[in-house]
């Protein structure tokens, strides 16, 4: 399946709209995570463990969406949106959507 951030498909013709797909994980970071990220925040640097937590809801959030348009009969989710939010300390939300279609190689 192509999964795109753009509207187009460079090599390739739309045929069909098949609707809005999307994911959704919430996803929480443990204590120890927290205590670690804090002391990156306090010494500089990046936090590898929020980084992989967030890597881990993107992956669940996109293949959900897959599913989705898989299920519609789609072979490609243009449009690809994805948005990351704190829901509450240690809580993360990451919602992919897209629109699926079906296409064919010009």
């Amino acid at each position: 399946m192509i999964i795109t951030t753009t509207n187009t498909l460079d090599g390739y013709q739309i045929d069909q709209y098949l609707g809005i797909v999307s994911g959704e994980t919430i996803i929480g970071a443990n204590v120890f995570k927290d205590f670690f990220a804090s002391i990156t925040d306090i010494v500089g640097g990046r936090s590898s463990s929020y980084e992989q937590v967030l890597r881990e809801a993107k992956s669940i959030a996109m293949a959900e969406m897959e599913g989705q348009a898989k299920a519609f009969g789609a072979n490609a989710i243009i449009g690809i949106d994805l948005d990351y939010e704190t829901i509450r300390e240690g809580m993360l939300m990451v919602t992919a959507c897209g629109t699926a279609v079906k296409t064919t190689k010009i």
